[in-house]
């Protein structure tokens, strides 16, 4: 179908949802822009930003959490933490059944723990690495076996990050080539009906939700929308309702803010805590010379950055871990590369590392690999070349669709240096730990180590971390991470990213989770 015909379709049908029968609640579709199109469904194996935009309202978690982090009963109806942090215990709803019909039991929380996220979830191998077995001493009762406390699990287990899965289903064939991993099948508040590649994915009213009452909608239709402009007039015409996560041209949101029928928020982004930042392929030379990671690492301007591609959304990033962590005691400071002298200093860095300027000036050619996530990517890509050959380095610039470059990045690791953003998500563990722990070099598995580095004495310092459950030891654990890792510049922190969601004002409750438009709108309804 054409873009025109496109368009013109979705605009008939948002004239069709104006009309007085679908002006009340329950009822009502909600129209989600999510930029750019997943690769696939399957956010067990893939943690890629649009996958969870869309599964996160078919699949549910054992818990949700509040804006305060705290966990909240959803599958799992009550839970108990042993003293030794050793053994957790869930108790199942009895009330809960997938999208075909079965009831949701112990086994397939077992399942799914043991057999896919544990195996092949690119955070869960780390999350739930310390879960030696899953008892099931009963339909709705679930033990977790812990070698050791994993504190930071608990805050891990949303619809979002840890998905429940029907084992009758996702238990026959290989999990990574699963026929229903563009068909998912959950217990969420909507099921999936259609992907339309290139236009739209569709979802309806769960009406066998054991929230009874919920949801309120009847349909969330999630659009895939090249051109931004073309994202940016479906907001304001009405035909689409909600957009975050990027999907709207940072330079549209203070125009769109003023309009009388949308409002914006910074809320959802509590738990999701999105770092911008550019690996570097260490194991390339020159890049496997730590002068060299440090003076592209100085190189970067931050400030223009902020100000000029994300137009002020966001605050320069000071290593690894967000500042949204430093309440809990666990943010640190590593190198500050802000410095006035930046430029000097990263030049005198590649004369160290004996690489002078040649002919015209440049040292060595690259190519930056642009990720696939927007038109400010490409902005921000524009301004590290420019910032780069400022001392020496010419740069080619690539950008290619999401399946790609995930390709490139993270099972050939064919690249010099590629932009990128990764979520710190509610615990260090869960976030921070997979950019340079040895043991999530993982070829194939995505947005975990790309840039291959690590060393014995920061695995070490992950790993005291991981079982340490004293807020304050943990801080002093993580600041010298920090400090090692920054020195070491395997990425280069740009800045803290505080994305901002445009919502049609018709509808309320949209942004309810501190997962934002990783919620799964179960209460969103329209007024």
């Amino acid at each position: 179908m054409s873009r025109s015909l496109i368009v013109a379709a979705c605009a008939a049908f948002a004239l069709a949802l104006s009309a007085p029968a679908w002006a009340q609640k329950p009822g009502g579709t909600l129209v989600q822009i999510t930029q750019p199109e997943p690769p696939n469904l399957a956010p067990y194996i893939s943690t890629a930003g649009p996958i969870g935009q869309v599964t996160a309202k078919v699949f549910d978690g054992l818990l949700e959490y509040g804006f305060d982090l705290k966990p909240k009963a959803s599958l799992a109806e009550s839970w108990t933490v042993a003293p030794d942090g050793k053994t957790i215990t869930f108790k199942l709803r009895s009330d809960v059944v997938f999208h075909d019909g079965k009831p949701l039991t112990s086994a397939d929380v077992q399942f799914t723990v043991m057999e896919v996220l544990k195996k092949n979830h690119p955070r869960g191998i780390s999350t739930f690495r310390e879960v030696t077995a899953v008892d099931t001493p009963d339909a709705t009762t679930v033990i977790f076996r812990l070698a050791k406390p994993a504190p930071y699990l608990m805050k891990a287990l949303s619809g979002y990050e840890s998905p429940m899965l029907p084992k009758h289903i996702y238990g026959q064939g290989d999990i990574k080539a699963h026929p229903n991993a563009n068909q998912p099948i959950g217990s969420g508040p909507f099921k999936f009906v259609e992907w339309r590649r290139g236009e739209l994915v569709r979802l309806d009213k769960n009406p066998n939700y054991w929230r009874k009452g919920l949801p309120y909608l009847d349909r969330v239709v999630v659009r895939f929308i090249a051109d931004a402009s073309t994202r940016t007039a479906a907001l304001e015409k009405g035909e689409a309702h909600v957009a975050g996560l990027g999907a709207v041209p940072y330079n549209d949101v203070k125009r769109l803010g003023a309009l009388p029928s949308l409002e914006i928020t910074s809320a959802g982004t509590e738990m999701v805590s999105p770092m911008v930042e550019m690996i570097i392929n260490t194991k390339q030379p020159p890049f496997d010379n730590p002068k060299v990671r440090q003076a592209i690492s100085y190189a970067v301007d931050r400030k223009f950055a902020i100000d000029n591609v994300w137009f002020g959304l966001g605050k320069p990033a000071v290593g690894p871990i967000s500042s949204n962590f430093e309440p809990a005691g666990l943010f640190a400071a590593g190198t500050d590369y802000t410095v006035a002298d930046r430029v000097a200093r990263a030049n005198r860095l590649l004369d160290e590392a004996g690489l002078p300027r040649k002919d015209g000036g440049v040292r060595f050619e690259i190519t930056h690999d642009i990720t696939p996530y927007g038109e400010e990517w490409q902005r921000f890509g524009e301004a590290v070349q420019q910032q780069l050959q400022q001392v020496g380095i010419k740069v080619t610039l690539r950008y290619e669709d999401l399946p790609k470059w995930l390709k490139r990045t993270y099972t050939d690791y064919d690249f010099a240096i590629t932009s990128n953003f990764l979520f710190n998500l509610a615990d260090p563990v869960i976030g921070v730990h997979r950019g340079f722990h040895s043991d999530r070099i993982r070829p194939g598995t995505v947005f975990v180590n790309g840039s291959r580095w690590s060393s014995p004495e920061t695995d070490a310092l992950m790993d005291k971390a991981t079982v340490e459950t004293n807020d304050a030891e943990r801080g002093k654990l993580y600041a010298e991470l920090v400090k090692r890792v920054s020195d070491a510049s395997p990425v280069v922190y740009v800045l803290e990213l505080r994305y901002p969601t445009v919502i049609n004002k018709q509808f309320k409750n949209v942004i309810e989770t501190p997962l934002g438009i990783y919620g799964n709108f179960a209460t969103a309804n329209r007024q």
